[in-house]
């Protein structure tokens, strides 16, 4: 598995002109702790997080230095803590320096990268352009649903996960596949996207009616609406 097999395809975004008031309310609508901000190409020159917005003159909470240390700070660093503590852009606030990964990152490199950058949401790029996001949430309802490499499946999950497999494999409302579906005795895990609210309860329904399913773990992740 890897980024683009987890990622939320539908990100909520916003533009470097856009102004501040409009990000901290996607951010509160959304329940979410950053935006990506990208240009018209949707290539991604920077990211607002709770972070960039805690040192506002408006919230009272902008930084203050002392003469001595003020002195000894480099006049690039001043001006920056000038800018997002004033500023009414987005572009003026966010942090350019933006980690990011690619669709074919490992689920683990994903990890890795959050962990040691101590970010909570990663943007995934194809070309430059921004494809996805991942979240912590995200990862971790992907790993919970893998099987231990040491533990074999034993002969009556394999048939259960043969049958929903093929009556997966029957309908033309959805394109869930092997790689979304995990049986752990007599469980059934469903991860991955589905595209609606419909299509999960379907999914959901279908895993139900085979013979044998004694649960239904529903870890899908959705990506409409987010």
């Amino acid at each position: 598995m890897n980024a683009g097999d987890v990622m939320v395809h539908e990100v909520v975004t916003v533009g470097p002109d856009d102004e501040v008031s409009k990000a901290v309310q996607l951010l509160v609508d959304h329940d979410i702790s950053a935006l990506p901000v990208v240009d018209a190409e949707r290539r991604v020159i920077g990211i607002l997080s709770e972070a960039d917005l805690l040192h506002s003159d408006r919230l009272g909470t902008e930084k203050h230095r002392s003469w001595w240390l003020e002195a000894i700070t480099p006049a690039a660093v001043l001006a920056l803590d000038y800018a997002k503590s004033h500023g009414r852009k987005v572009a003026e606030v966010m942090t350019e320096n933006v980690i990011s990964a690619d669709e074919e990152t490992s689920l683990s490199e994903l990890a890795i990268i959050l962990e040691r950058n101590r970010i909570k949401r990663l943007p995934i790029l194809k070309d430059g352009r921004l494809v996805g996001i991942v979240s912590r949430s995200n990862l971790i309802q992907a790993l919970a649903s893998i099987p231990s490499p040491s533990k074999q499946e034993p002969p009556v999950d394999r048939g259960i996960r043969s049958a929903i497999l093929a009556r997966l494999a029957e309908q033309s409302w959805t394109d869930f596949g092997a790689r979304n579906v995990v049986v752990s005795d007599g469980i059934v895990h469903l991860w991955g996207l589905v595209g609606s609210p419909e299509e999960r309860k379907a999914l959901v329904a279908l895993a139900e009616s085979v013979p044998g399913v004694r649960q239904v773990s529903d870890e899908m992740i959705a990506s409409y609406g987010v």
